[in-house]
């Protein structure tokens, strides 16, 4: 999760394309898969009735789910390793993980699932908590190919670990010297996993790379900070070229081969300042920066580390709102920055996926950082507040609408999210003395609920109104021109 830096706010200032002023017709060859995690209340046996019948009304069509090793590992809490055949799925409690991954399955809804820490105390290097020091790396081919065994086809993609450059889960990240310390870790992991995934009968497996938290370091003064240095994140940039081999100037060191994949997975969160926000530090990637992560791919692929043309997944992101004081925003600005954030990925060719990350919020935590030292960061990116009262986004995210000035006029582009194919729906303007909206005109979306319109009729808000097919009526909230 992104952390605050002591540094200027900048922005860019882009301007949103729209290929047509038609409806829908040039937007075809756009199109990504829209992930939602949802796990506090899907892994939660009273809470998951209500959750998976709120994901299936607006829209929700794929999920990814975090599977904590500790979880379902026998003996988690035993210093020493438990006799037992690691590779046995079951051996195993996996518990309401089954459920959930059954219930997607009869949705015929795709599930990536990250396999994550915390890990089971045995399998740590020195056995203290949080279960996150050196993972063992053959419990993990083991219990990768345990995995693989158990869920099968129910898992569409496979993904290593949760922000891995972020020392609450993974450690150490610095070496005494100041240097990386987590990307080589990571890579042995990531072909650990992979070869569990391979050795269960995946021989090409569909698996990701990274997971990697935005923001971070590029090197620590452990002589001037102490330990404290040691608990930084490792800058996203930085961390993937430690753990291709790779030197600043991206050139492989000889000793490394290539690694296999199937996309670089990355949580572009951002700052209040909005979607735009570029951070000057250049090794970090917030969404409005993804153009750095593209070359450095491309780079590391030119020096063969990795396949070319690997696209990226945004497999985590959301807006935090109030009521959270360091990163929120207000609950309206919320749900058209999330609208933003969703048309700049889709707008991005490279960009596989996107996500949306909590249908409800956590309880409100600690400051960023507070989770390395012990404390809980709550997220606030729920589309309903902690109570369960709906924010704004909440009626927004099945109807996403942005609005940008374009010349004399403005670009309106959306998304009809609980469709399955062309449809029509109702654009609604307000002016900046009028009490009331109007009609502004009914677009038809593509097949895939996109659809994009240019106006020069003047307007102060914006909304959206559509009613599916089965008579269900859904309105988003209004929606400023930014």
């Amino acid at each position: 999760m992104l952390k605050i830096r002591n540094l200027p706010l900048t922005l860019l200032l882009s301007a949103l394309f729209l290929g047509s002023a038609a409806g829908g017709q040039a937007l075809a060859s756009h199109g990504q898969v829209t992930y939602f995690e949802a796990s506090n209340d899907l892994l939660n046996a009273k809470a998951r009735p209500r959750a998976f019948q709120q994901l299936q009304a607006l829209g929700a069509r794929a999920l990814r789910v975090e599977l904590k090793w500790a979880d379902v590992a026998p003996a988690p809490d035993s210093a020493t390793r438990p006799n037992f055949d690691a590779k046995n799925p079951g051996l195993y409690a996996w518990g309401a993980y089954d459920v959930v991954l059954a219930e997607a399955q009869r949705l015929h809804w795709p599930v990536l699932l990250t396999v994550t820490a915390p890990v089971p105390r045995w399998a740590t290097s020195n056995h203290k908590r949080p279960y996150i020091t050196r993972p063992d790396q053959k419990a993990f081919r083991e219990f990768m190919f345990a995995v693989a065994r158990h869920y099968g086809s129910e898992v569409s993609v496979y993904s290593v670990w949760n922000e891995p450059n972020h020392p609450a889960f993974l450690l150490p990240q610095w070496n005494s010297n100041g240097t990386p310390a987590s990307p080589r870790i990571y890579r042995g992991l990531f072909q650990a996993g992979y070869e569990g995934l391979q050795e269960a009968g995946l021989a090409h497996p569909k698996i990701l790379f990274g997971e990697t938290a935005p923001t971070g370091y590029v090197t620590v003064n452990v002589r001037r900070e102490g330990r404290k240095a040691l608990l930084h994140d490792v800058a996203p940039l930085a961390f993937l070229r430690g753990a291709f081999c790779l030197n600043p100037h991206y050139r492989k060191a000889g000793s490394c081969g290539p690694l296999q994949m199937s996309g670089f997975a990355h949580h572009a969160y951002t700052l209040p300042a909005g979607p735009y926000y570029v951070d000057p530090q250049r090794d970090d990637v917030t969404l409005g920066a993804l153009s750095r992560l593209a070359r450095a791919l491309d780079l590391a692929a030119g020096a063969h580390a990795i396949p070319g043309h690997l696209p990226i997944y945004l497999t985590e992101f959301g807006v935090q709102s109030k009521p959270n004081k360091q990163l929120g925003v207000s609950a309206a600005q919320q749900a058209e920055f999330d609208a933003i954030a969703e048309r700049i990925a889709w707008s991005n060719g490279r960009v596989a996926a996107f996500s949306q990350y909590l249908l409800r919020d956590d309880p409100v935590g600690g400051p960023p950082g507070a989770s390395v030292r012990g404390g809980v960061v709550g997220f606030q990116t729920g589309l309903e507040y902690v109570n369960g009262k709906p924010k704004p986004l909440f009626f927004g995210w099945p109807v996403q609408l942005t609005v940008s000035r374009s010349g004399h006029g403005f670009s309106l582009w959306g998304l009809i999210r609980p469709t399955n194919g062309a449809t029509k729906l109702t654009v609604l303007v307000r002016g900046a003395r009028s009490k009331r909206y109007r009609t502004l005109k009914t677009v038809t979306t593509n097949n895939a609920g996109y659809w994009a319109l240019r106006t020069s009729v003047q307007g102060a808000l914006w909304r959206v109104r559509w009613t599916s097919p089965s008579g269900k009526r859904y309105e988003g909230p209004p929606i400023k021109a930014f």
